[in-house]
């Protein structure tokens, strides 16, 4: 990605470093429950430790901002280029993904003095007077990395949550808050007229280039479920026998359910009184029926639908309807609409597989790797989640993982 596809309206210098400090300081609020114990370990080879999270969006910044704009600029640490590198062959080399639980060093000290470094430098250079173009390229590339570090915290929430549900002892992040009722009613079905709709970012807003360009798609007339699936719901397919039948599943999906031997959501757990528990942020809980099922993969999310007479909607279904029930009232994060939950509750999977819109164009460079080579073998999931930071919502934003991927607050909204 570049500063022309990143799309963000430029602020004052003084408005950049107050929005870069308050990202940041997120960052570290959401560590601060931690250990650093807790921090340098990692679940599974598609999490990472928080640690690595904190030093990452770091290394971002000090690779694509300071390295070229700060004057007599000398890396922090030059071993952080290769370790903290995510996927950009553009670089350089990098420390393998798998293995980001082994770097018991630099420690978790010394990533927050990096951190600490990094925040100063990029203060002071936001302090500098620069010519006209370097500022806009700056602010551009800034605004992408604090978005890149948003991101980042969403799954800094969920890498920590499949690391503390790994421990037998099923500690919590943190305490539960006073329970409020999840309830989003009676599930309705709207209807929405088809025929050709425009997708995609047109505004003056940030977006990704994955969101670009906007363009026109034929849909035909569909109606959405109100609200997502709840667990009372999705339970009843699981004592259903749903996980037993193959009827409901996509082939390579019930090839994986019986691999894995999986019986129900990922987070879901059953004590010796058969009482139905599930594990979160704030712990084992009691499961709440009324709130809505997740941690749910794409195959169990079509499964669940084929069983259920629906189907999982199109990410062009979603985005069109999401936009019209925006127009009707409600801000992205908060939308007091017809359409309940499309943002702030799960990431909803679409059955659209995650490809190129038409006319879309890499963008030169290491920062063009961003987004466009990992258009294959993934699905595309809208909306946003509990865990997605304010203001990162957004309902162009199309988010990506494979079909089998659970550790995600992914769940389901139904279509016809």
């Amino acid at each position: 990605m570049n500063v022309q596809t990143a799309r963000i309206h430029l602020n004052e210098p003084s408005e950049l470093a107050l929005r870069f400090a308050a990202v940041r300081s997120l960052s570290a609020a959401l560590a601060a429950p931690l250990s650093a114990e807790d921090c340098c370990a990692q679940s599974m080879p598609d999490a990472s430790p928080i640690k690595w999270h904190l030093a990452h969006a770091s290394w971002f910044f000090e690779t694509f901002i300071l390295e070229r704009f700060e004057a007599n600029f000398q890396p922090y640490h030059p071993a952080f280029r290769v370790l903290f590198n995510s996927y950009y062959n553009g670089i350089g080399d990098k420390h393998a993904r798998a293995q980001r639980g082994l770097l018991t060093r630099p420690s978790f000290a010394e990533v927050q003095a990096y951190r600490r470094d990094v925040d100063a430098r990029i203060t002071a250079l936001l302090a500098q007077p620069l010519a006209d173009r370097a500022y806009t390229e700056v602010a551009g590339l800034l605004e992408l990395g604090l978005q890149h570090e948003q991101q980042h915290q969403e799954l800094m929430m969920t890498d920590v949550l499949h690391l503390l549900w790994s421990n037998p002892l099923r500690p919590a992040y943190c305490a539960a808050p006073h329970p409020v009722s999840a309830s989003a009613g009676e599930l309705e079905w709207l209807s929405f007229e088809g025929g050709v709709v425009q997708i995609g970012h047109a505004g003056t807003g940030f977006c990704f280039d994955n969101e670009t360009p906007a363009h026109r798609q034929f849909i035909e007339p569909y109606a959405l479920a109100s609200r997502l699936v709840t667990n009372r719901e999705y339970l009843v397919f699981v004592e259903a026998g749903g996980y037993q039948n193959p009827e409901w599943w996509l082939s390579e999906g019930w090839d994986w359910v019986r691999t894995q031997q999986l019986t129900q959501p990922l987070y879901w757990h059953t004590d010796d009184a058969a009482a139905r528990q599930v594990f979160g942020l704030h712990g084992l809980q009691s499961l709440d029926p009324d709130a809505a099922a997740t941690h749910i993969s794409y195959f169990e999310a079509d499964a669940y639908a084929r069983w259920a007479g629906a189907r999982l909607p199109t990410e062009a279904e979603w985005e069109h309807a999401a936009m019209q029930s925006l127009a009707a009232g409600g801000t992205a994060r908060h939308a007091a609409t017809a359409l309940k939950q499309l943002f702030a509750t799960c990431w909803q999977w679409t059955s659209s597989s995650y490809a190129p819109y038409p006319g879309y164009e890499t963008a030169a460079g290491a920062l063009g790797e961003y987004n466009g080579k990992f258009m294959s073998n993934q699905y595309v999931l809208r909306g946003s989640s509990c865990v997605t930071p304010e203001g990162h919502s957004r309902a162009t934003y199309r988010n990506f993982f494979p079909a089998t991927a659970r550790w995600q607050f992914s769940g389901i909204r139904l279509a016809r």
